[in-house]
């Protein structure tokens, strides 16, 4: 389950043991920065691990590597025990082979925790119970700012065949505007790296984290230990969240995200109001090479520009396969309202019960 560096990066290249490589082929990135999870479940080497989810990072990798992965509602796991990124966004979920597999872990994992005070006291449903109710009557909502110029064409053209088999089951397809969607990458870039510079800040050298040898004093043991035991990626993330919780950008960058951060979540409360589930890629191209965005920040940061939305709102999301292009997965996902996780797991259910993309595996490990 090696993963990217608290759990910074869309790749799996930024973890101090090296990159993960894909199952499929092996020259390319499995997602992250849950992506040893995505890999060894679709190596057939566990029948299900799980993930932290904080901008996609469950859904984006269970995509890349042609298994299912649930980012839960915000609070319906408890997050006691991770180390904390964005603890406003971060939230643990799974990757297995199938919905019924994802329901059954969240059985066993949903629920309040009072070790975690940001987890929700709600009801938790049997979540294996109706995964066997139909998508006649179901509303899906597809998101027209989701088929744009950033999409690969083949990977749009398999979304839209995914959709167009739901459709045929019984589901009804709805087109709908997220008008503020397209500000959830760079609203995510302000918020995260904000929360994760305090975040971090505890691994000082002194009571967490890597500490340097033959110190000069308290400030050489503060730049050093920082210096040798954080990667690149972290590094630049926390310099990014300091420089913008700094007095003089506060309200010029913080406080503008957390606002634009309420518009998108309304967007979705709106959309909500006319359809059941919200469905679309999960991410814009199939597995890239390792090693062909590391150079390029920006590049691997829109990586993750479906799935950023439903961490920003704090909203249930799941990745499912849904055909391959150029023989590497893509995942379709659907997002549903708060506490919605029963229908998101039913509709991929009935999915997959007219399919047989979750059973596809890479060739070097059937």
């Amino acid at each position: 389950t090696n993963m990217d560096e608290f759990a910074m990066g869309s790749s799996n290249e930024t973890s101090f043991f090296g990159a993960v490589t894909n199952p499929w082929d092996q020259k390319m990135s499995p997602g992250g920065s849950s992506g040893g999870s995505a890999a060894a479940v679709a190596a057939r080497l566990v029948p299900a691990a799980t993930g932290t989810d904080t901008g996609g990072s469950i859904r984006q990798p269970a995509a890349l590597t042609g298994t299912v992965g649930l980012k839960p509602t915000y609070g319906r796991v408890s997050r006691f025990g991770m180390v904390a990124f964005a603890s406003s966004l971060d939230q643990a979920g799974v990757i297995t082979r199938s919905a019924e597999d994802a329901a059954l872990l969240l059985n066993a994992m949903a629920g309040v925790d009072p070790r975690d005070s940001t987890s929700a006291d709600q009801p938790i449903p049997d979540y294996t119970a109706t995964l066997s109710d139909s998508v006649k009557g179901l509303r899906i909502g597809v998101v027209r700012q989701h088929f744009d110029e950033g999409l690969d064409d083949e990977c749009g053209k398999t979304v839209k065949t995914a959709l167009a088999a739901l459709e045929d089951a019984g589901a009804s397809l709805v087109d709908v505007d997220l008008p503020n969607i397209g500000l959830s990458v760079p609203t995510y870039y302000v918020v995260a790296p904000a929360e994760c510079s305090s975040n971090l800040s505890r691994f000082d050298g002194v009571r967490f984290g890597h500490r340097a040898d033959n110190l000069k004093d308290l400030l050489d043991l503060y730049c050093r230990s920082r210096g040798e035991g954080f990667g690149a990626e972290v590094k630049r993330r926390i310099m990014t969240g300091t420089y913008v919780l700094s007095a003089g950008y506060y309200d010029a960058y913080y406080l503008k995200a957390q606002k634009v951060r309420q518009l998108i979540s309304r967007d979705f409360n709106q959309a909500f109001e006319n359809v059941d589930v919200i469905a679309g890629p999960t991410a814009p191209t199939t597995a890239f090479r390792l090693g062909e965005k590391t150079d390029d920040p920006i590049t691997m940061y829109l990586n993750d520009i479906y799935t950023i939305g439903a961490n920003l709102a704090g909203l249930p999301g799941i990745s499912v396969p849904w055909g391959l292009v150029k023989k590497m997965p893509v995942g379709l996902q659907l997002v549903g309202p708060a506490f919605a996780e029963a229908s998101l797991l039913s509709c991929a259910h009935q999915y997959q019960q007219i399919t047989d993309w979750h059973r596809q595996a890479p060739e070097a490990f059937r």
